[in-house]
């Protein structure tokens, strides 16, 4: 009963919906596009589903998050996730992964999805994704939002173009601003998630044409909708692949630090400990060797430090600490470490 609406279409029937209770997708990031994606695939009978994501849900998130509520703000986003979902859909498989994607839990955190919907918003972790991805063979659903615009498309499906093929260079640190940063409208990610969501039943159900190779640009404010074709750089899918092997392969060293390690490591000289939040965020942490270097100017002040230093970095909650930790150890940093879940995680230790 719960499925007969969309089951009496002859592209999906019994057959279709099967396929949906078997498939195995994964989330990352359960914010503005998480939310939207996991509300659909979960009403549509997408029988296992994974939700990646550090943070924990802020007052700010509310206009645009539609999981959570006020009672929420405090508490981890992918445990409140999955209850949510789970009273729409109880008889939905939910694994929670309740940290950031990084390169160091990438490899146990992908294994056995069949496809990865990219709801984040740190560049450096869709190169990560990517790269994992392709080496992997799974395709990725993208969309990323800014202000009243956004943008979607399907990377690496039946060996089409990736992410690195629409966007070969890495850009810097503060290429593209988040949502603290530059703001945006509320409805806006939950239609860009829709249309990610879309885009995942059409894989998993073989139907419709799937936007791979093309670029969907959605402008909310002027109603305006554009399509941009590209195509496949075999070198770009060459590097991926060997990014992505030789992370899948290696054994990294653990450099998300507990509570615990961070204070340890803020008392060893030595080490210089940056805070890349902006100057006015509170609570302040001061140490001997703490220097405040927002992340938007981290990338002229790296210039200034020793590649072989080693370097721990914090914000509040983690996201923006893990970009500037990936965009340094890009930059040849060997001994880089950040606060895994932020200056938010030391509420009891200090």
């Amino acid at each position: 009963m719960r499925y007969s609406r969309q089951m009496i279409l002859p592209e999906i029937g019994e057959i279709g919906q099967q396929k949906l209770q078997d498939a195995r997708v994964l989330v990352i990031g359960a914010g503005g596009l998480g939310c939207p994606v996991l509300q659909n695939l979960v009403a549509a009978g997408v029988g296992n589903i994974g939700i990646v994501d550090g943070d924990v849900v802020d007052e700010t998130n509310l206009h645009r998050q539609l999981l959570y509520t006020l009672k929420d703000c405090g508490n981890s986003k992918v445990e409140t996730a999955k209850k949510a979902v789970l009273e729409l859909n109880p008889e939905i498989n939910m694994m929670v992964f309740p940290e950031f994607f990084t390169a160091q839990n990438a490899a146990r955190i992908v294994e056995g999805y069949q496809i990865i919907v990219d709801c984040t918003d740190a560049i450096a972790v869709r190169y990560l994704i990517n790269d994992v991805a392709v080496s992997k063979r799974i395709p990725v659903v993208y969309a990323s939002i800014h202000k009243f615009e956004g943008q979607v498309s399907v990377f690496n499906y039946k060996n089409g173009p990736s992410y690195r093929c629409l966007f070969p260079e890495q850009e810097g640190l503060n290429a593209v601003p988040n949502c603290v940063e530059s703001g945006v409208l509320g409805i806006l990610p939950n239609t860009l998630g829709t249309f990610q969501a879309t885009e995942v039943l059409k894989i998993v159900l073989g139907i419709g044409t799937v936007l791979s190779g093309k670029l969907l640009i959605y402008d909310a404010l002027h109603f305006q909708t554009q399509t941009i074709n590209f195509s496949k750089n075999p070198k770009m899918i060459e590097k991926g692949i060997i990014n992505g092997t030789l992370l899948l392969n290696s054994k990294k060293t653990e450099v998300d630090l507990s509570p615990e390690a961070f204070l340890e490591k803020c008392n060893q000289l030595g080490i210089v400990v940056i805070d890349v939040r902006e100057l006015e965020e509170t609570p302040e942490f001061k140490g001997n060797n703490v220097i405040r270097i927002p992340l938007s100017m981290l990338e002229d002040y790296s210039k200034k430090l020793d590649k072989n230093q080693e370097i721990v970095l914090f914000c509040q909650t983690g996201q923006r600490s893990l970009a500037a930790m990936n965009y340094l150890q890009k930059s040849g940093f060997v001994g880089v470490f950040h606060l895994g879940k932020g200056i938010e995680s030391l509420k009891n230790q200090i």
